[in-house]
C-alpha cells in the first residue's frame, strides 16, 4: 500500500487525517449520502485531499440504524488492516466542519475506470475483494467502489453498507462467484477469526464501539464460513446485485 502521499509519513498522514485543518471542500454531488472532497493544510501551501462522509448527512435506511455507516466504514478499514487486506484507505473518525464522521485518504484515480475494466486483469487480487465483501456482509459493491491509482494499486471504498447480522451482500463481483479461495487468503481469515474469537480487551473494544455486539458475533460467523466452506459463495443475481452498478 501507499501512504507517503506528499512525501508524508504513514504517520504524518495519520495525524493530518485525524486533526488538520479544513480549509477548504466541495460536495461530491453524485453521492446517495453527503460527501465531501476536502483539502487539509499540510503546510507549505501543500494540502491533502480526503473523503469526508459525515454522520449529518447520512440518508435513513429502513435496514441499517440510522447514523451508523460512518462507523461501519472506520470498522471496515480496521478488518482490511489485520487481515492484510483488501487495501482500503487510511479511514479515521473526526469532527469536521459538519459534525462527526469519517476522514478518509483520497486516491487519485480516474473515476471513468471500475472493476468492470479491470476485472480482466487484476482478477486474482478481486480475490482478496470477494473474500472480504463476504466477511464484512458488503451490501454495496458497485463497479465504481474499486480504484485504480496511479501506481497501479487497486483500492476498495464505500463501505458504509456493510455488517449487518442478516445477509444482505450486493457485488458486481459475478465472476469471483463459485471460485475456490485460494489458501493464502484461508490462512489470513483464520488467523483474523481466532483474534475475533480470543479478543483481546483492545481489539474487541475497538469494534465494538462501531458495530454491535449481534454484528460481531455474525462476523465471527462469515469467517468460519469460508473457513470450513472456501469457496466465494454462489448468490442469487435477482437479489445480490446492487443498483445501479456503477
Amino acid at each position: 500500500m501507499s501512504f507517503k502521499p506528499l512525501d508524508l509519513t504513514a504517520e504524518e498522514t495519520l495525524s493530518l487525517l485525524n486533526s488538520g485543518d479544513i480549509v477548504r471542500g466541495q460536495r461530491i454531488a453524485w453521492s446517495s449520502n453527503a460527501t465531501f472532497l476536502v483539502h487539509i493544510n499540510a503546510g507549505r501551501g501543500n494540502t491533502l485531499k480526503a473523503i469526508y462522509k459525515p454522520q449529518s448527512g447520512e440518508f435513513p435506511l429502513s435496514d441499517f440504524p440510522n447514523g451508523t455507516l460512518y462507523k461501519r466504514e472506520r470498522a471496515a478499514f480496521l478488518i482490511s488492516r489485520r487481515l492484510g487486506w483488501p487495501n482500503v484507505p487510511i479511514t479515521v473518525i473526526r469532527d469536521g466542519p459538519r459534525g462527526i464522521g469519517t476522514m478518509q485518504l483520497y486516491v487519485e484515480s480516474d473515476p471513468r475506470v471500475t472493476y468492470f475494466d479491470l476485472v480482466d486483469d487484476y482478477f486474482e487480487q478481486f480475490m482478496y475483494f470477494a473474500a472480504f465483501d463476504f466477511l464484512i456482509n458488503n451490501a454495496d459493491r458497485k463497479g465504481g467502489h474499486c480504484l485504480k491509482d496511479k501506481h497501479g494499486t487497486i483500492w476498495s471504498v464505500d463501505h458504509g453498507l456493510a455488517f449487518h447480522s442478516a445477509f444482505k451482500m450486493r457485488t458486481v463481483m459475478l465472476e469471483l462467484w463459485g471460485k475456490k479461495i485460494p489458501e493464502h487468503i484461508l490462512a489470513d481469515i483464520a488467523s483474523f477469526s481466532e483474534k475475533i474469537s480470543g479478543a483481546s480487551a483492545s481489539y474487541e473494544e475497538d469494534l465494538t464501539n462501531l458495530i454491535s455486539v449481534p454484528e460481531i458475533d455474525a462476523l465471527q460467523k462469515r469467517a468460519d464460513f469460508l473457513i470450513h466452506t472456501p469457496v466465494i459463495p454462489q448468490l442469487d443475481p435477482r437479489f445480490n446485485i446492487p443498483w445501479p452498478l456503477e
